[in-house]
């Protein structure tokens, strides 16, 4: 995508608002009398599941110092286009949410213990949000770079007690018609992987969808049926690693292929519709403190964000959220000598630490390591430091544990070597209680109060929407 066209047909360059703030008030302000009372026909919610401030951050600073252009998400704060607040994402039981919690405070619009998806500790269940909008008569769909079956994706669709039998969740999205439904996920959906042997695609073509297994397909399918995608074993390929892979190019949309799509196929719609966007392998590269994974799929977050607002300023009857579920590592810029010019190393990155990792055995040597590092960040690790990375593939008890490591791969260790090249530091490798970015633009946004708890989003969307709870 063309970033330099974003807002083309803007009246207000970013020059012109950092020097003239009273045009920018005057736009929002424009903006909350055109939406002010307004019906949201329709409601994009795009998260990047796991982004601390300070991924937005780096996002922004990457493509600032790449292209002279930041984020399309910090253009709209820039451009004083939306209406912006932090949001409170703490679950029943801890002030730090896991992403069942925190997609059913937005689902059911109530806490619910962590790893639930929309049932309380009690057992009560709280009928999701897109159940609700399904029932009024408008369409509703999720895509994500995770399983479709995920954690965020089904808080939005579903009730289960706990979150991790996503074959169940499989079951429940056929049972419940959603219309596009895309991701990855293929062993909860094919007879070779599942338990039970059922072939889910067949059910799902049974009952009128279209199923799609690879971008050209996708592209290609009617927009007149619903949609089942599925494009990947678990999770899609980080958005560094298919970008230098053209097999991977070729076969895996992009988080902005899917949007488009999916909005393409519910547009048309009488009484609406609802999507639901995920960049879910955000969080899993803040897990394993993966740089390249964290600034390269917010990115593509960013691009399905444009994909949005392109949508709702044509449309002007869609509100367009976006926000993040719960902070993970807090990754961030730390000072530093050349911390600049170490920064800007990110850019020739070629790879992920995933596809580092994952390349490297007991049977490698010193050397190999050095040219696979090499050949991904554009340095050579110091004998003595690819000695002790080997180590941990030698030595069971120098191991590394972590979400998303089942090899218990040296992630720690990889992100602390980057460290002294990058200048970029990580507080940890799991979910933080932050309070989180949330920005609206559409009709309903002018509801929205600069500080917010969680489940008050399920009611704003609501009550935008214009539909009795």
């Amino acid at each position: 995508m063309k970033r330099r066209n974003f807002f083309k047909n803007s009246a207000l360059a970013l020059g012109t608002i950092m020097f003239n703030p009273f045009e920018a008030i005057a736009l929002n302000q424009d903006l909350e009398r055109k939406f002010k009372g307004a019906k949201a026909k329709n409601i994009i919610i795009i998260i990047s599941d796991g982004m601390s401030i300070g991924t937005l951050n780096m996002a922004d600073l990457y493509l600032n110092r790449k292209t002279g252009i930041g984020t399309n998400w910090l253009q709209l704060y820039r451009e004083n286009k939306v209406n912006r607040a932090l949001m409170d994402m703490a679950s029943a039981s801890s002030i730090v949410s896991d992403s069942a919690a925190a997609s059913s405070s937005w689902g059911g619009g109530v806490r619910v213990p962590n790893g639930s998806l929309n049932v309380s500790a009690n057992g009560e269940e709280h009928l999701p949000i897109w159940q609700k909008f399904k029932n009024i008569g408008k369409k509703a769909g999720c895509v994500t770079t995770v399983p479709i079956t995920h954690a965020t994706p089904a808080g939005f669709c579903v009730n289960k007690k706990n979150r991790g039998n996503q074959a169940e969740i499989a079951e429940k999205y056929l049972k419940l018609n959603f219309d596009v439904m895309m991701g990855a996920g293929d062993k909860y959906f094919s007879s070779k992987y599942r338990k039970d042997k059922r072939n889910m695609y067949a059910e799902f073509e049974a009952k009128g969808y279209t199923v799609v297994k690879n971008r050209e397909q996708m592209i290609n399918s009617s927009s007149e049926k619903q949609i089942l995608g599925i494009f990947d074993y678990e999770a899609l390929p980080y958005s560094k690693d298919k970008e230098n892979n053209k097999e991977l190019t070729k076969e895996i949309p992009s988080l902005a292929e899917m949007t488009a799509k999916a909005i393409d196929c519910m547009k048309d719609n009488e009484q609406g519709f609802v999507l639901q966007v995920e960049a879910g392998k955000v969080d899993w590269a803040a897990h394993g403190n993966d740089i390249a994974g964290l600034i390269y799929d917010q990115v593509a977050h960013d691009e399905a964000i444009k994909v949005a607002i392109d949508f709702a300023e044509k449309d002007e009857n869609t509100l367009v959220i976006i926000t993040t579920d719960h902070g993970n590592s807090n990754p961030g810029v730390v000072y530093g000598k050349d911390a600049d010019a170490k920064f800007d190393s990110i850019q020739n990155y070629k790879h992920t630490n995933e596809w580092i990792l994952n390349g490297i055995g007991k049977e490698t040597s010193i050397s190999q390591v050095k040219e696979r590092i090499n050949y991904a960040n554009g340095f050579a690790p110091e004998t003595e430091e690819a000695k002790k990375l080997l180590n941990f593939y030698l030595d069971f008890n120098a191991n590394e544990e972590g979400l998303y490591n089942p090899r218990h791969l040296p992630y720690k260790y990889m992100a602390e070597m980057q460290k002294i090249r990058n200048s970029v530091g990580w507080i940890d490798m799991d979910h933080s209680a932050d309070y989180v970015e949330l920005a609206m633009y559409g009709p309903g946004s002018e509801l929205l109060k600069p500080f917010i708890k969680n489940t008050e989003l399920h009611n704003l969307m609501i009550e935008a929407a214009h539909v009795k709870s």
